[in-house]
């Protein structure tokens, strides 16, 4: 009866999230169904998108490019996108595609006006595709942990003497990299100048940031990453390090078909004074220089001997009992989410004690200026509206309450979409501890993301995984506090 009941609520939400995607992000009629493509392919393309009133651009699901955040869509190259439609008066529509050989295929075949990504400029690439002016540069650095007992190390020094500083002292490590990626010929040729063996050894089907989480968790002792990514890591993952340099830095563009010199001239223009503009330094920053590791590290409020966790206790047991919850769980959300600080703000431009979204702050009541009991009182209206879209599917209430934190984190999408993968990988997808959470682990790999019955794609599955258990970690140590 509960599989029943899951497959029918899962099945209507996600028809209607199948007409969403292909209103939003679907594939893109060819443009041979306005007119002859090769008429548009050159100094018309900008006249088409005119005409359909929108530009289609292609690019990835990943932690900088593009990504659904709290049922929000992100990502640093769809603002960057945005901004361009917006400069343009038209609308923007993305079509995902997660390798650069079949994105560069789709461009040249019309179904896209435009690559979004950040692609090195390279001859072979040349040949295939016109770039735009270089929008930023890249390099690629060394992942590798610091070492165990580093924060109580007196100085940087002393934790650096611990790293490795200089790629000439990779001879004889063994280095893990994504496969099909341009990381082997690097690290070769950074071998024949050290004049020693580097290992290379390619996990095939991994993507950087799982091999990341891999060196993190000390499964591995080093990866190579494209330094935004590195650096967005190093957010979530305080105890790794990435500031060895391992290339020279190379510019990267968009992309667009060879012969579209409109659409590029359009491009750069744009560039030139978004370069300049102070939106550009806020949009980089929001995405790899803002802390994106939550509240982990704040330092505890509670106190065992003042018998309380906040100066909000009594307010919280008030609204717990609405929402049905043990007063401590809710605390223990409102203390990984703010630190009971109402002042705190995320890069995503959440803000208040319980980090609401502007959108889901504004279905609920509230703004940035709202009280702090006012931000609450929204959060837990949200809490209750989460869940009661699981009561029919999740009975047992414990079990629930990790729903509703995991779709409180990353969006009730995601964790729908994990539902699915769990019953057609026949785990219980009414069970999150070592069922549903399993993948949405996996959210951040292409084999499963890309899955048929996932609608949302790319999410960074671990930062959900962790902050349910992280809220579960300090309930327990809350439940010392008396209720």
């Amino acid at each position: 009866m509960i599989k029943k009941a899951i497959r029918k609520i899962i099945k209507a939400f996600s028809l209607l999230s199948l007409i969403l995607l292909l209103i939003t992000c679907s594939h893109s009629p060819n443009v041979n169904n306005f007119q002859d493509y090769k008429q548009y392919g050159g100094n018309g393309l900008m006249n088409l998108i005119k005409l359909r009133g929108k530009i289609i651009a292609i690019t990835n699901y990943n932690s900088t490019d593009y990504f659904i955040y709290r049922g929000e869509k992100m990502g640093y190259q769809y603002d960057l996108l945005n901004s361009f439609a917006n400069y343009l008066g038209v609308k923007l529509e993305i079509i995902i595609d997660n390798e650069l050989d079949k994105a560069i295929k789709d461009l040249n075949t019309g179904i896209g006006d435009l690559i979004a990504m950040d692609i090195t400029i390279t001859r072979d690439r040349v040949a295939q595709v016109d770039f735009s002016n270089p929008m930023n540069q890249i390099r690629q650095v060394l992942v590798q942990r610091k070492p165990q007992n580093w924060r109580k190390m007196s100085t940087w020094d002393e934790v650096e003497s611990h790293l490795i500083l200089n790629p000439l002292e990779l001879a004889g490590k063994t280095i893990y990299i994504p496969s099909n990626i341009s990381f082997r010929m690097r690290l070769k040729n950074l071998s024949d100048e050290i004049g020693d063996t580097i290992s290379v050894i390619e996990e095939k089907g991994k993507t950087m940031e799982e091999l990341i989480d891999m060196v993190e968790s000390g499964q591995i002792g080093y990866t190579i990453a494209d330094e935004p990514v590195a650096l967005i890591s190093q957010n979530f993952y305080p105890d790794i390090d990435v500031g060895t340099a391992v290339s020279f830095s190379q510019n990267t563009a968009w992309a667009v078909r060879k012969g579209s010199n409109d659409l590029l001239i359009e491009i750069n223009k744009w560039l030139e004074g978004f370069k300049r503009s102070k939106e550009a330094k806020l949009t980089f920053n929001k995405y790899f220089k803002n802390p994106r590791i939550g509240r982990a590290n704040i330092e505890d409020y509670h106190s065992l001997t003042r018998g309380r966790i906040s100066d909000y206790d009594e307010f919280i047991k008030v609204q717990s009992n609405i929402l049905g919850w043990d007063w401590r769980l809710l605390a223990s959300l409102i203390f990984q989410e703010s630190g009971f600080n109402q002042n705190t703000s995320s890069w995503a431009g959440a803000f208040g004690m319980m980090q609401l979204m502007p959108a889901t702050a504004k279905k609920f009541g509230v703004d940035s200026l709202s009280s702090p009991e006012a931000n609450i009182v929204a959060g837990v209206k949200f809490l209750k509206y989460l869940d009661d879209q699981f009561e029919d599917i999740v009975t047992d209430e414990n079990e629930r309450h990790k729903f509703v934190l995991a779709s409180y984190n990353v969006g009730i999408a995601h964790v729908y979409d994990a539902m699915r993968l769990a019953e057609k990988y026949n785990k219980d997808p009414a069970v999150w501890t070592n069922n549903v959470d399993s993948f949405m682990l996996f959210k951040s790999n292409p084999q499963y993301y890309s899955d048929s019955v996932v609608y949302y794609g790319y999410a960074r599955g671990s930062e959900t995984y962790n902050f349910v258990n992280k809220v579960l970690e300090k309930f327990n140590q809350y439940k010392t506090i008396n209720n």
